[in-house]
């Protein structure tokens, strides 16, 4: 899914922090009701929704930390801005869920060891529906947000309510089976559950490592800000470009070849212009110019 790269900063910053405090209020509000269904069903899947809303809690309140410090403006301690912040909120998110995973493959085994009865079902399938209602609205906020503004935090927070949302659907299937007397399936859903959680934690730590590594920007935006370069006719060559991104801002670092006859000045102007260009299709790029002469065989100065 393609960012609108047009976002102005203040209005990325907005969006932003709309999906962390929406994120706060649905987890906060699905703790609660699915702490009263686990204590009147005693259903393990009900348990482990419940334990996977409270690390919810936590991790959306570190996105919302750390987004509110990655939104900062650079310093003179951090020239490059405080971007990769988000990249740990991230990280963070990938260990909560990881550890969530592991301790519903613990309570599972041990339900499977020693069944219990499961009791008041109507009222777990009851909260479980209104567990999904919510997660959709949620999920449908964190999408608008990220075709926005690409923010990867916001994306691993995504990512974690959307297995929610399939966590959810497959409690309530557990439920339907407990109320035919198929209780086994309760614990064997945990599982399920459990194994889905651990993968998609291991997503979200790549996505937050590969970032922290300064990995490149996607194909499809460097293939623009090349053909944005080479538009300009006084341009006759582009090479060493390198780019990465630091919170919302696209770093872009490229070098210009032009006629060696141009003088500093004129050079100046149009590696100005070509950044213009650049940072009206990005306009929350950096963008660092090299101009490199050439001869007359076309070779590099």
């Amino acid at each position: 899914m393609r960012s609108d790269h047009r976002t102005t900063p203040e209005h990325r910053a907005g969006l932003l922090r709309l999906a962390t405090r929406a994120s706060v209020i649905t987890a906060s509000v699905l703790i609660g009701v699915k702490f009263v269904a686990w204590l009147l069903t005693g259903s393990l899947s009900v348990l482990s929704s419940l334990v996977d809303s409270l690390l919810d809690v936590a991790a959306s309140l570190i996105n919302f930390f750390a987004v509110r410090y990655a939104l900062m403006p650079a310093d003179e301690e951090h020239r490059f801005g405080h971007g990769k912040a988000e990249y740990l909120a991230g990280l963070a998110q990938s260990t909560f869920i990881g550890g969530s995973a592991l301790f519903l493959i613990m309570m599972a085994v041990d339900r499977l060891i020693h069944p219990q009865p499961l009791q008041k079902l109507g009222v777990g399938i009851g909260v479980m529906a209104f567990s999904i209602i919510a997660t959709l609205v949620l999920i449908a906020i964190q999408r608008h947000v990220i075709r926005k503004t690409e923010s990867v935090a916001i994306k691993a927070d995504s990512l974690h309510y959307l297995t929610d949302l399939l966590t959810n659907a497959a409690i309530v299937l557990a439920l339907l089976l407990s109320v035919f007397g198929w209780s086994g399936f309760d614990p064997l859903f945990a599982l399920g559950i459990a194994a889905y959680i651990l993968y998609s934690a291991w997503q979200i730590g790549y996505e937050s490592v590969q970032m922290l590594l300064d990995r490149e920007l996607p194909e499809h935006i460097q293939s623009r800000i090349l053909a944005i370069a080479e538009a300009h006719d006084e341009v006759t060559g582009i090479h060493e470009m390198r780019t990465r991104q630091g919170g919302h801002t696209k770093f872009v670092q490229l070098h210009l070849v032009m006629n060696p006859d141009m003088s500093l000045a004129e050079a100046h102007r149009v590696a100005d212009e070509v950044e213009r260009a650049i940072r009206r299709e990005f306009p929350d790029a950096d963008v660092i110019i090299h101009q490199d002469p050439y001869d007359d065989q076309g070779t590099q100065g």
